[in-house]
């Protein structure tokens, strides 16, 4: 059995040192967007899994597909044939991902510690455990990284060293959104933001010339005697 203690810091750890070894940018702006962010908080407020979180299981579960079930893919609107089988028809995505969360394992609504480490091995869980096990890095986590090199099931049951993971992995997934929006925080996780906002330097003062004379040079002077003559013949 999986020691869950041991696995959220050795998931601490990798983080840590992860380093992306793709480009995970274009999934992650739409993983941010606003309008995907406004549906993945609706369930955060009802279930209290951070909406990052719940963000990176859609990808992995059914490419952000909007028709499919957070809890394995299948569309929301039938009655689910893959694990967990037996769930829906539900009325929306959103039901349908509350109820993943909330009554199918790893029950993750029922978490209430969201720092890095645990948040990584509570998305290990919801993917399965058969990586830690065997003392293998989830792909589920780590693919796109270089914590992760091959090595995945590819049906229920059987591994293969040699596969390797081509979708995107949770830690690269949050790690490129969390440079991307800044408002994403996890305890024991720091990420320098993609756009940093530089300073708009001082603007420089005019240099010295015939109609903008430096003052108590010569040409002041000048310009001085010149406004006296003007305004009196004025």
């Amino acid at each position: 059995m999986t020691n869950l203690i041991l696995l959220t810091e050795s998931n601490a750890k990798r983080w840590a040192a992860a380093r992306l070894t793709r480009n995970f940018t274009p999934t992650a702006r739409h993983l941010v967007a606003p309008a995907a962010k406004a549906r993945y908080q609706a369930v955060s407020a009802r279930t209290g899994v951070p909406w990052a979180a719940i963000a990176v299981i859609h990808e992995r579960e059914c490419s952000q597909d909007w028709t499919g079930s957070l809890a394995q893919g299948d569309p929301w609107n039938r009655v689910s044939v893959h694990v967990p089988a037996g769930r829906g028809p539900f009325r929306s995505w959103e039901e349908a991902a509350i109820d993943a969360l909330v009554n199918c394992a790893p029950y993750a609504a029922r978490n209430k510690d969201w720092s890095i480490g645990r948040t990584l091995a509570k998305l290990e869980q919801y993917n399965g455990l058969g990586y830690a096990a065997r003392g293998r890095p989830s792909p589920y986590i780590w693919a796109g990284t270089d914590q992760y090199r091959s090595g995945k099931y590819v049906r229920d049951g059987v591994y293969d060293p040699n596969v390797v993971d081509g979708q995107p992995g949770c830690a690269g997934l949050l790690k490129t959104m969390m440079a991307l929006d800044p408002t994403i925080t996890f305890t024991g996780a720091t990420i320098t933001p993609v756009i940093s906002v530089k300073p708009i330097p001082a603007e420089k003062p005019a240099a010295p010339s015939i109609i903008n004379p430096s003052k108590g040079s010569i040409g002041a002077f000048i310009a001085n005697i010149f406004n006296v003559i003007f305004r009196r013949k004025a």
